[in-house]
């Protein structure tokens, strides 16, 4: 009975209750971490926080809400698709239904990596032209404040990627925490409750799925408060947001987010340890005198994108 109650809940006060688990989810992680017996200014626990922070904040209430709201929480999530396979029935090949389904999953994950491979030269060019755009001089104040953010948010970030020397056990935990946690958790929020609220029968907005896409994209960038990173975050939010809409399955917008998340980590251990070149020199592939990659790898991207899109 309490269960058909939440699963009835307007959008609105699901919204209402999912941000309020949120809330006591995160404050049971504050209260965890504040009883653990570390030193919470070092880099490796800053690291554990993190990763409890991506648990707490964005990996658990998506779950609790799925099962509050729906009687097949997965499926609610997108993480299990519920559409009925379009892959046809090969009755005269060697492999059977579940054999050609794979293959199709398969070739969907390969371009789902590919896409982000290709587009990194354009998101370094899309992130070059974000950084030029000033706020009049009466906001001021609120560029230095944002600029005085990121750089802190920098800093933490190179102070992951360097703790311990760059020792290789150090790179998989950077991968784990900075990679592949955010993905899986800001996919379950963003795509598995958000999107999914917005599109719902009684919308929060009363728009079709293309609008949802988009706001959750403006919310997804907005949330993160890099205002030089605003403009490709929101296109990269949009592309997760349809790769979801086109194959009604959540992991494919986490691998492509965890792609995305892994290539920084990585072309940062490698510019730092492997390739002696600076931060600042692998943010400038794709733009300057290196444009010419974005030229090539753009319509490639886009190519992958349109074979990912008729093969959902």
């Amino acid at each position: 009975m309490l269960k058909a109650r939440h699963k009835d809940l307007h959008p609105l006060l699901k919204a209402a209750e999912w941000l309020l688990i949120m809330v006591v989810s995160t404050a049971v992680v504050f209260v965890l971490w504040q009883v653990l017996p570390v030193n919470h200014a070092s880099t490796g626990a800053l690291l554990l926080f993190q990763a409890l922070q991506a648990i707490g904040l964005f990996i658990v209430p998506p779950f609790v809400v799925a099962y509050l709201w729906s009687d097949q929480p997965l499926e609610w999530l997108r993480i299990v698709d519920s559409r009925k396979s379009k892959t046809p029935h090969c009755a005269h090949c060697l492999w059977g239904p579940r054999t050609v389904e794979s293959r199709k999953t398969a070739r969907q994950v390969m371009l789902s990596v590919g896409i982000m491979f290709t587009a990194l030269p354009l998101i370094n060019l899309l992130v070059s032209w974000n950084e030029q755009i000033r706020l009049p001089e009466s906001l001021s104040g609120l560029e230095q404040l944002m600029q005085q953010m990121e750089a802190q948010a920098d800093q933490l970030l190179q102070n992951f990627l360097t703790y311990q020397n760059g020792a290789w056990w150090v790179l998989l935990l950077n991968l784990l925490v900075l990679a592949v946690l955010p993905a899986i958790g800001e996919e379950l929020t963003f795509r598995g409750v958000l999107q999914q609220l917005l599109v719902s029968r009684k919308s929060i907005v009363d728009s079709r799925e293309h609008v949802a896409v988009w706001v959750t994209a403006f919310i997804f960038s907005f949330i993160h408060f890099q205002f030089y990173g605003f403009i490709p975050r929101l296109l990269l939010g949009a592309l997760l947001g349809y790769a979801l809409l086109w194959s009604g399955n959540i992991r494919y917008s986490m691998i492509m987010h965890g792609t995305n998340n892994a290539l920084s980590v990585l072309l940062f251990y490698l510019g730092t340890y492997v390739w002696d070149m600076s931060q600042e020199q692998i943010d400038a592939l794709g733009t300057e005198h290196t444009w010419w990659l974005t030229l090539v790898c753009t319509p490639l991207m886009l190519a992958q994108v349109y074979a990912f899109r008729k093969g959902a």
